[in-house]
């Protein structure tokens, strides 16, 4: 069992978890996720890292409350525990194999969508300790959506945020502020989007036309998280990939969000598993025990 040793609300169906797990906070970097069951017989939910304390041996995670699993999460609190905290899993983010010096000649600029600030943050956290200051883009619907702001700033260089309703921070899409920095002839590297696969789609359209390289975390598509289910499976350039073994990060200019997005509508039923695991065979993966792909 995991005890989890601070619970609180961040924003409406937002819940941000402090859960003890030494071996996991021994080894885990920013871009990697963890996998989280509440009960024995639990569903498996793969998370983000959004924080870790080595000293203390502690991760944190931050859920947003849709489906039934992630609803009884909600009501835990410090002194709860998690039945099973596994991790880390997946790749890190690139910037970990990197020289901090080189790092420091980059300008960097990191754009979240949403609950996608959780996971921006531990790179940019890892970024400022490593001396690298970057320019950060934080959105969301309304101002009461807004998270982590006041962690953000301590660790960015800038921090924009911004709201689609204009209720807090500057108004309009995320995309809308990296258009306005270009115009305020600022310049970057390299970008990395996280959020909704929307709002990264859109990202990666923008930042094409402006040649700035970009990264993105497909972390939205995963089920299983161990590349058993095929859920995540996805097409970046010419290959097949899937995003909790070879991501959750990858190049957002060849990643194909539009098959993406219309895979993952599939998926959600029985029969679209089925059809997938038909039409995928080989490639489709299997194993998982949720989409049959295993007999």
């Amino acid at each position: 069992m995991y005890q989890i040793l601070e619970a609180r609300e961040l924003a409406n169906s937002i819940y941000l978890f402090v859960v003890e797990a030494k071996r996991c906070a021994a080894s885990c970097e920013p871009g990697q996720f963890v996998i989280v069951r509440t009960t024995e017989d639990g569903e498996r939910i793969p998370l983000t890292v959004c924080d870790y304390d080595r000293a203390a041996g502690t991760v944190t995670i931050v859920v947003q409350t849709i489906g039934a699993s992630t609803l009884a999460m909600k009501d835990l609190k410090a002194g709860d525990a998690f039945h099973d905290f596994v991790g880390p899993l997946g790749q890190p983010s690139e910037f970990i194999k990197e020289d901090a010096e080189e790092l420091k000649k980059k300008k960097i600029l990191f754009v979240a969508g949403g609950l996608g600030t959780a996971p921006v943050y531990p790179q940019v956290k890892w970024l400022h300790e490593k001396g690298v200051d970057v320019d950060v883009i934080v959105g969301a619907k309304t101002k009461d959506m807004v998270i982590m702001e006041e962690e953000m700033k301590a660790v960015a260089g800038n921090l924009y945020v911004t709201t689609d309703d204009g209720s807090y921070g500057r108004s309009g899409m995320v995309t809308k502020v990296i258009e306005d920095l270009y115009a305020e002839d600022k310049k970057y590297d390299v970008c990395v989007a996280i959020g909704p696969m929307i709002m990264m789609k859109f990202v990666c359209l923008l930042t094409k036309k402006l040649d700035l390289h970009t990264i993105v975390s497909m972390n939205p598509i995963m089920v299983d998280g161990t590349g058993m289910c095929g859920a995540c499976r996805l097409t970046v350039g010419n290959e097949v990939k899937f995003a909790c073994v070879d991501g959750p990060e990858f190049d957002g200019h060849l990643v194909n969000f539009d098959e993406a997005m219309k895979r993952q509508q599939i998926y959600k039923t029985a029969e679209g598993r089925a059809f997938l695991k038909e039409k995928e065979g080989d490639t489709h993966h299997g194993g998982c025990g949720v989409c049959g792909g295993d007999k």
